[in-house]
């Protein structure tokens, strides 16, 4: 039995060839990957399961890295992006920030360094995560329920955050 935990991260590059390579280095590191080819085909996968890290392209046909990130954050706010791009500049760079992207990294990427960034967010994901049961679990308990009302709704906030 690992103490690593299991971390789904979602690729999102129009690259086929880096997203093998990248799904490929990343599954052999532990983590579970779903790769996907545009930021239309990310948000759909979004929409139907849960991921802790998304890894997204900025230039893209269709919608590209920067609406990508604000469709998932809508739909999976804890969700934590690393952008990459080859097309880097201060202004995607300063975009990106503004929906909340947890690191912007360049390609050619280090893949050490993405492996790396990819744990700190998850890190980051799960402190928000606990943060926000937390501030939940307070609410509840000075809503006066009774005991039953509390018990039954932090059950459901466990459900809700995945926590056991």
């Amino acid at each position: 039995m690992t103490d690593k935990p299991d971390i789904k991260v979602l690729l999102i590059d129009d690259e086929q060839t880096l997203l093998e390579y990248l799904s490929k280095r990343l599954l052999r590191e532990g983590f579970t990957v779903k790769a996907t080819f545009s930021g239309e085909e990310a948000v759909e996968v979004a929409s139907n399961e849960n991921y802790d890290v998304a890894v997204v392209d900025l230039k893209m046909p269709g919608i590209d890295g920067v609406e990508t990130q604000k469709r998932l954050k809508k739909i999976q706010p804890f969700l934590q992006c690393i952008v990459l791009t080859g097309h880097g500049s201060v202004e995607t760079a300063l975009e990106s920030g503004q929906q909340d992207a947890f690191k912007y990294l360049l390609k050619p990427i280090d893949y050490e360094n993405l492996v790396e960034t990819i744990k700190e967010a998850y890190q980051k994901k799960i402190e928000l995560v606990n943060e926000k049961f937390k501030e939940q679990v307070e609410e509840i308990y000075r809503s006066g329920l009774g005991a039953k009302g509390i018990k039954k709704a932090i059950n459901e906030l466990r459900k809700l955050y995945g926590i056991d």
